[in-house]
């Protein structure tokens, strides 16, 4: 593992499309599958630490400033949690994808949804076209 991705918190080592090679064969499969898994395993390791933290750092601190400021270290990482559970459930469903045989298509259109895209976006469930599409309308509609 030695490129790392914007989304995905960790390095991996991209896959090397072969001429001619069938989309979402077994060793693009196997390779996917290890980038959420990998992913997923991480996260799950994140809201341990984020427990334990929470615990061991949890005072009654007899100051209320240093009390509203533990509150607040406290939110904020709550909420992060929040969002890393939000994103594990997507891991899920893109590893159940991978089971149904739906992993790499567009949702949409039923398209390829490339390598790349995959690799920057392990959960993504839409090509480029679609979800550019599906942002403007949400800039016009919102």
């Amino acid at each position: 593992m030695t490129e790392s991705t914007e989304n995905t918190p960790f390095s991996f080592t991209p896959y090397q499309e072969k001429e001619g090679e069938e989309f979402m064969n077994d060793a693009m499969v196997e390779h996917f599958q290890n980038i959420l898994n990998h992913w997923k395993n991480e996260l799950m390791q994140e809201v341990d630490r984020t427990v334990h933290h929470m615990q061991d750092d949890a005072a009654n601190f007899p100051d209320p400033n240093d009390r509203a400021t533990q509150e607040s270290e406290f939110s904020l990482e709550l909420r992060t949690r929040d969002r890393e559970r939000k994103l594990i459930k997507k891991i899920e469903e893109s590893l159940k994808n991978i089971e149904s045989g739906d992993y790499g298509y567009c949702e949409s259109c039923g398209i390829e949804i490339g390598v790349r895209r995959l690799e920057a976006r392990p959960t993504a469930d839409q090509c480029i076209d679609c979800k550019t599409l599906d942002e403007i309308r949400e800039k016009q509609m919102g």
